[in-house]
């Protein structure tokens, strides 16, 4: 069991891939934190959203957990803006 809510059921093939990713990182609070976010939002992400949410997944998650919970400053040179709407999306859940 993943715990995604949300079936790759007529992704394009793209999307499917990234919600898998989203729900199999390793660490399982990266689970949870990516994959609710993949549930809630990788259907509607453009090209360029996509573009960066699959940038972001090929950090690991002992890099991005850490500024995803405010443990460490997200560096100046990443340039990511899905990755706060990430952290958004975990405040309002949490």
């Amino acid at each position: 069991m993943t715990g995604t809510k949300r079936s790759s059921e007529g992704l394009e093939p793209r999307r499917a891939k990234l919600l898998f990713r989203s729900w199999h990182r390793g660490m399982r609070e990266m689970d949870l934190i990516l994959g609710r976010f993949a549930d809630a939002e990788i259907a509607t992400l453009t090209g360029a959203e996509l573009d960066q949410y699959e940038s972001l997944l090929d950090i690991s998650d002992t890099d991005l957990l850490p500024w995803i919970t405010g443990q460490r400053p997200i560096p100046d040179d990443l340039g990511l803006p899905i990755l706060q709407r990430i952290i958004a999306a975990r405040d309002v859940s949490v």
